[in-house]
């Protein structure tokens, strides 16, 4: 795992973190204007408030946090057996082109590591820069067609009622085999 940039830390989200996802996930969704990517992209499509509440306790929420702006992004994980998935990550544009992306990618990884998952896996948009191609650059690898679990499927059903899913791929990356053995 890199360094985090000076300043910068990540821990484990709080309730009262909640508070500010919408506004970092809107502002990161920023970046898709244009693309022709999502059908619609306003505030009222953020992520619940109530999946938050469900995830925290777990530990599946990891934010990133400035020394002085707060929380500036986050993951949102969800156990989807056999693997970790990463439903979102979201990193406000002001502090984007950092390498906070791929620290907070790493520090999946790392968790479905210690809870001893198999992989991480996620689903995203095949052309964009910062989506398939960022994902390739930290090992993970596109899952074939035919080796889409039901979940899988089922996701991309709902994906497809709010973006094209044409232009998505479900990704997966194995962790170390290391922390497996006994």
């Amino acid at each position: 795992m890199r360094p985090i940039p000076e300043g910068y830390s990540l821990r484990r989200a709080g309730l009262a973190d909640i508070a500010v996802f919408g506004g970092i996930e809107s502002a990161a969704d920023s970046r898709f204007e244009g693309t022709g990517l999502l059908d619609r992209m306003d505030d009222a499509d953020n992520i619940p408030r109530e999946v938050f509440e469900a995830a925290i306790p777990a530990g599946l929420v990891t934010v990133l946090e400035h020394e002085t702006d707060g929380v500036v992004g986050y993951t949102l994980c969800s156990y989807r057996p056999p693997d970790h998935y990463l439903d979102q990550v979201a990193v406000h544009p002001d502090h984007g082109r950092r390498g906070l992306g791929r620290a907070l990618v790493e520090a999946v990884i790392l968790d479905a590591e210690a809870r001893r998952l198999p992989a991480v896996s996620l689903s995203t948009f095949t052309d964009v820069p910062w989506n398939a191609p960022f994902y390739a650059s930290i090992g993970f690898k596109p899952v074939k067609r035919s080796k889409l679990t039901p979940w899988m499927l089922e996701l991309e059903r709902l994906q497809a009622e709010q973006m094209d899913v044409s232009k998505r791929c479900f990704m997966r990356r194995k962790v170390r085999r290391a922390l497996f053995r006994r």
